[in-house]
């Protein structure tokens, strides 16, 4: 009879997995010449030409400093191109260039491949049922990251006591 999971481990499993799965794609990935942050970057920016820098760090949850750098980095590479917002002279958008096309799909090769490795020996059934508890989670993260106050306004509070 199979041991039942012990819950406590569930998040510590997830970041476990997901470090690992990060790592062997960055192995195979290295040809390409890109860290992880630019290959995050640069998926997002190809998925969404004219996205902004801020929306940009927003999405990969980093600060917009370090997102510059990186950005400063894939522009001198020739992967994006910086242009300024007709609306807004403070900010830029973001677009791909040069190699991008082909840079995007062989990093989807390499992960499409490392995926089906990853799931060798596991049912589609199996898969399913991960997937389905995997977004009823998300959908409780999202729910708790919703009713949470910002780390900005959780500062300010701490502050005026």
């Amino acid at each position: 009879m199979a041991m039942k999971a012990e819950r406590s481990n569930f998040g510590y499993t997830i970041a476990d997995m997901t470090r690992l799965l990060r790592r062997v794609f960055d192995r195979r990935a290295a040809q390409l010449g890109l860290t992880r942050a630019q290959w995050r970057a640069l998926k997002l920016v190809g998925r969404t030409p004219g996205l902004t820098q801020a929306q940009l760090a927003e999405e990969l949850d980093m600060e917009p400093i370090a997102v510059g750098r990186v950005l400063d980095r894939m522009q001198l590479a020739g992967f994006i191109e910086r242009r300024n917002d007709p609306n807004d002279r403070r900010c830029w958008r973001l677009f791909p260039v040069g190699e991008t096309p082909a840079a995007m799909v062989e990093m989807k090769r390499i992960a499409d491949q490392l995926n089906d490795e990853v799931l060798e020996g596991v049912s589609d059934e199996d898969f399913e049922t991960v997937m389905r508890v995997l977004a009823a989670v998300k959908v409780n993260l999202h729910e708790l990251d919703r009713d949470r106050p910002p780390a900005a306004e959780k500062k300010k509070k701490e502050k005026q006591k």
